[in-house]
């Protein structure tokens, strides 16, 4: 049986909901290229500096520095990696702070139609925040992308004092994190240019005390088999987590990375790739090179944080490139969705949807100034894919 129909055969069988999302994702044939959106073509900037397909809206959420609507919070600098949990009557985003020292994580509620009701601090006094992941016990995992940081749990209701601490899940120089129910396990990135890809196994499943950190192990070809070998000592000291396993694959500055249904995607900036790791067979190849599109030049280059829809689309940020997030399809196509305009000195971080898949949360985390007191959150609504 080849890829695609494995992977659409254990999608019938089982169904995986995270966030509120039903998500359902076909198999990609690797790599994607070059073709028409689903959405069509990019219209002229509106006037929030947004080009959008036609039958999208945008808007300004948030702005670093100043008070989140009329709630009286401020909202913090350089916004990196972002979610969007359900709380019964609306839906919260959080945001990552990627400065240092202060970092931490603050959060946006709103309400069912969309109206900002609060905003907070969930975590304070960390360093350089970059990703993380939602978990499914309705957790947002923060990640220190410094040398031996730590990944905290943090609750998107706060406040910033019930953060948790995880060192048991690995120090070292952390970008995202995403939850696999299936097998029990978070995947975690790491952003260095000879880093690896790693899981951890709580010792039981929604608690994160205690568990084994484990690293992918696989040869140095872009698709093949793979296996997870434990690391001896995840405190990282004296010798790095990455360099502790021979055999360990490497990869040239992980970044982001989203689970659905037995599939985990996860990007590369050191190459700009996205890889594909098939769980429910234990290999791995590329859902996309920049090097290998065609026909014309590649439209995504400088992949970073990636999100999913129910649809099976896959929307990558990039850190850089033309300030885009470019949608990858279930049918191997990829393909801008949305470009900032007037912000070459920033990157697009955060992409989140909400659990009704019809707003889409994102931040340019140095806006219009380039500067991390400048960082602009946006959403986005629209007539997404279900």
């Amino acid at each position: 049986m080849d890829r695609r129909n494995f992977l659409r055969a254990a999608m019938i069988g089982a169904g995986v909901t995270a966030f509120g999302n039903t998500l359902t994702p076909s198999a990609m044939a690797a790599p994607a290229q070059n073709g028409p959106s689903p959405y069509g073509a990019l219209q002229p900037a509106d006037a929030n500096g947004v080009l959008l397909p036609s039958g999208f809206t945008s808007r300004i959420v948030a702005r670093s520095g100043q008070q989140v609507a009329s709630t009286g919070y401020t909202w913090h600098s350089a916004p990196d990696g972002g979610a969007v949990f359900a709380d019964g009557t609306g839906w919260i985003y959080v945001s990552n702070s990627e400065i240092d020292p202060g970092g931490g994580v603050s959060a946006i509620k709103f309400s069912s139609a969309g109206a900002i009701t609060a905003a907070y601090r969930i975590l304070s006094n960390t360093r350089q925040n970059c990703a993380g992941g939602a978990m499914p016990w309705k957790k947002w995992l923060s990640c220190e992308e410094v040398d031996r940081g730590f990944v905290y749990e943090c609750d998107p209701l706060g406040p910033a004092s019930a953060a948790i601490q995880r060192p048991a899940m690995g120090r070292f120089k952390h970008e995202a994190t995403a939850a696999d129910p299936v097998r029990k396990a978070i995947y975690l990135t790491e952003d260095v240019t000879d880093g690896c890809l790693y899981r951890f196994v709580p010792t039981t499943w929604g608690n994160l005390e205690s568990g084994t950190l484990q690293v992918l192990r696989a040869g140095t070809a872009t698709s093949g088999s793979f296996t997870w070998a434990t690391v001896p000592d995840p405190d990282g000291s004296p010798t790095a987590t990455r360099n502790q396993v021979s055999g360990a694959k490497r990869f040239n500055g992980g970044e982001g990375l989203h689970y659905a249904n037995d599939t985990a995607w996860f990007t590369t900036k050191g190459d700009n790739r996205v890889w594909q790791l098939n769980l429910a067979n234990s290999t791995y190849e590329l859902a996309y090179d920049d090097s290998l599109v065609s026909p014309g030049t590649a439209p995504l280059s400088g992949v970073d944080n990636v999100t999913g829809t129910a649809s099976g689309d896959l929307y990558v940020a990039e850190d850089g490139g033309n300030m885009e997030i470019c949608i990858i399809t279930p049918n191997d196509i990829v393909a801008p969705f949305l470009r900032l305009s007037g912000q070459s000195a920033s990157e697009i971080t955060g992409p989140a949807f909400t659990p009704a898949g019809n707003r889409l949360y994102f931040s340019s985390q140095r806006g219009t100034s380039g500067s991390s007191s400048g960082g602009i959150t946006y959403e986005v609504t629209g007539p997404f894919r279900s």
